[in-house]
């Protein structure tokens, strides 16, 4: 009999024919409702590959559209890290990398425990602190900064971003405008645009608007990347009950349709250029009008998304790390360690949001450690068992025999490392704890959180670079190479 020698835990919600159930209405909502598409260029796309436009955006899409649509994007994204030419990130499979989120007006301050509108200063700690974090794999912007008066704070962000991590970077863009200038400081980070489009270290998150509408300058960044072949999640947000119907079912398929859709007018503009899916489905909250992230439904949607990725042989944008608490307390805890193992064990891709706080609106710099070691942790969980003759070891428990002891053995020195160790998770007994203080973890976190925003460096980037990217912020409107 043969089998796989590694056993792994997974999650998988669908069977082939229940993704089919759900591709089938989905195209059912392209054919029949449509998309409003506000974008010339979109639509003349459109019309010219055979949809129906009426009411003069109102685009219905044929099924065999979507289809071609969907056989033309690639299976796998690779991101680098700033200056190398080297895949830091495969986006595919059952691979899964870890950031953070973008754009919170708030921050909870680990120096001072206050909770306050964010500086850049807390910008930059953040981005040094997910800088020194081994198991975050990509950073975003985290923060707005409340200090700068700009007209454009998403160039902002990005020109800290790139100066102080060298992480794969997913930003945040208003318009086309703003990624010209986002993609020409990455470009003269990589070497030019050339070396940028084959070795991305940039991602785009743009948003299509729920229900079932493309605005302007999403579509504007949607072909504007496409155009270039820059990577970027187009992702929708439904809200069941607002937005959406007040199913998850109904949210998974309109969802669908908004990222199919908008992955027909990227494939139109240039066959085979990188596009990431997902969506971002959640429910509001009767009691409270609140989109959740803390719900388990919405951990089930994303389980849901994951799989359909697979479905269609595409890298996948997923959630975790966040919590709708208002502090880093245990819900808040319960909340992340529980997404990042759905996150984990379902295979979503490129998972954003660790240290999302109040629903989206705060940034918790604990959470982020806490985040990281609990990432760390589940990474352990699912790779599984090994069956293999050197883990069965079956010689050695001959030898070693009844009642012998395992210890000193050669093969204990080659696999004690092989087990995960924590951080921070105490594994001391309580007299030792007491010893070194008696803290609690949020105090151990609290006070890491504040060294490595205190002490730790970024790799250096060159004074070229740096004056390049002052000369692309200093252009009023946009900048393009």
């Amino acid at each position: 009999m043969s089998f796989s020698v590694q056993a792994m835990p997974r999650i998988q919600l669908f069977k082939n024919e229940q993704c089919e159930a759900v591709h089938h209405a989905t195209l059912d909502i392209l054919r029949r409702t449509g998309a409003r598409v506000y974008h010339l260029e979109a639509l003349r796309l459109l019309q010219e590959a055979g949809c129906l436009v009426s009411d003069e955006t109102l685009v219905r899409f044929p099924s065999s559209l979507v289809e071609w649509a969907l056989q033309q994007s690639p299976s796998t994204i690779a991101l680098c890290k700033r200056g190398d030419n080297r895949a830091a990130l495969k986006l595919e499979a059952m691979n899964v990398a870890f950031g953070t989120g973008s754009d919170c007006r708030n921050y909870l301050d680990p120096r001072s425990g206050d909770y306050r509108l964010f500086t850049t200063a807390d910008i930059v700690d953040c981005i040094r602190l997910v800088d020194a974090c081994s198991d975050l794999d990509f950073c975003m912007s985290m923060g707005i900064p409340s200090d700068v008066d700009r007209m454009k704070p998403y160039r902002y962000q990005f020109s800290l971003l790139i100066q102080n991590t060298s992480k794969p970077i997913v930003f945040v863009a208003d318009d086309r405008a703003d990624c010209e200038s986002i993609v020409a400081m990455a470009a003269a980070a990589a070497g030019g645009l050339a070396e940028l489009r084959i070795n991305p270290s940039i991602l785009c998150y743009s948003q299509v608007t729920t229900p079932l509408v493309h605005n302007r300058d999403s579509t504007d960044k949607l072909l504007y990347l496409a155009e270039l072949g820059i990577p970027l999640v187009h992702q929708p947000s439904p809200m069941m009950g607002g937005t959406a119907p007040m199913s998850l079912a109904g949210a998974l398929a309109i969802g669908n349709a908004e990222m199919l859709s908008g992955m027909v007018i990227h494939q139109l503009k240039r066959q085979g250029a990188p596009f990431l899916y997902g969506g971002g489905q959640h429910h509001m909250d009767m009691h409270t009008t609140i989109s959740s992230y803390g719900a388990p439904e919405f951990d089930l949607e994303r389980v849901a998304v994951a799989g359909m990725a697979r479905y269609y042989n595409l890298p996948s944008w997923g959630y975790a790390g966040c919590s709708d608490s208002c502090i880093f307390d245990e819900q808040a805890a319960a909340d992340a360690t529980t997404s990042i193992m759905t996150a984990i064990l379902s295979g979503q891709n490129l998972v954003h949001d660790i240290g999302y706080m109040e629903a989206g609106l705060t940034i918790s710099p604990e959470m982020i450690l806490f985040g990281n070691e609990i990432i760390g942790r589940m990474k352990a969980f699912s790779r599984g068992i090994f069956l293999d003759p050197e883990s069965f070891a079956l010689d050695l428990i001959d030898e070693v025999g009844p009642g012998g002891t395992f210890l000193t053995s050669d093969h204990t020195f080659r696999h004690f490392r092989d087990f995960w160790q924590p951080n921070f998770f105490n594994r001391r007994r309580r007299g030792e704890w007491d010893a070194e203080g008696g803290k609690r973890m949020s105090d151990r976190l609290r006070e890491e959180v504040i060294t490595i925003m205190d002490t730790h460096q970024p790799e250096e980037i060159a004074d070229s670079l740096r004056d390049e990217i002052a000369y692309i912020m200093a252009q009023p409107e946009s900048f393009e190479k």
